[in-house]
């Protein structure tokens, strides 16, 4: 079987999606299945994160099974738990305070004032996407249809650093058992795979219809 030669132009990094990057909706608000359709009306936009970006955590649990005598003769996943981590640093915007507190707890905006409730009343689950640009202009899109916030960290007020909520999502699986999603295109490609594919007039495309006069 042939092999795929090391390619330099596929190493990468991942940036921000200009003018939104993380977006939070309610569950059950209809998905995107790909990298580049816009998003359902119903997603907020969860503002600027900090420099260290999001942080995917999706490691199998595991328990070894020993022989007499120590030798390690099987080893069987016990789970594989799913998480997003990222800090939010908008700290006076009204869509990440809902994420992190709750949205029936945050009220109000800036211009009449927003009310903060901390309390222990369960957040409910909702829908997260996560937009990003990697090298050359791909798009890489991924979808959590389902999470929810299971931990916020230390949240410090200075006169250096921007306040922020360091947030953690646990993912949970789909009717499929899929905790998340990840799609990646090269728009560019992509068009142009398209525009190749269309048949012309040669290829057993239909042809424009000729006008003929007929002589008295």
């Amino acid at each position: 079987m042939a092999t795929t030669p090391n390619n330099s132009a596929h190493v990468t990094v991942g940036k921000p999606k200009v003018g939104g990057a993380i977006f939070w909706a309610p569950l059950g608000t209809a998905l995107p299945t790909d990298a580049t359709t816009a998003l359902n009306a119903a997603f907020a936009n969860l503002g600027y994160i900090s420099e260290d970006g999001v942080v995917n955590s999706n490691s199998p649990e595991s328990d070894d099974i020993k022989a007499w005598g120590g030798s390690t003769v099987l080893t069987t996943q016990t789970g594989k738990t799913d998480t997003f981590q990222f800090t939010l640093i908008e700290a006076l915007s009204v869509a990440p305070l809902k994420l992190v507190y709750g949205a029936a707890n945050v009220t109000g905006d800036l211009s009449t004032g927003i009310t903060v409730k901390a309390n222990d009343t369960q957040q409910d689950s909702g829908c997260l996407v996560i937009d990003m640009i990697m090298r050359g202009g791909v798009l890489k899109r991924i979808v959590l249809p389902s999470a929810a916030v299971s931990e916020v960290g230390d949240i410090s007020y200075t006169d250096s650093d921007a306040v922020g909520y360091q947030t953690t999502l646990t993912a949970s699986p789909d009717t499929t058992g899929n905790t998340h999603y990840e799609y990646i295109v090269d728009p560019t490609a992509a068009e142009a795979a398209a525009l190749s594919a269309e048949p012309t007039s040669e290829q057993g495309g239909t042809a424009s219809p000729t006008t003929t006069t007929e002589e008295a």
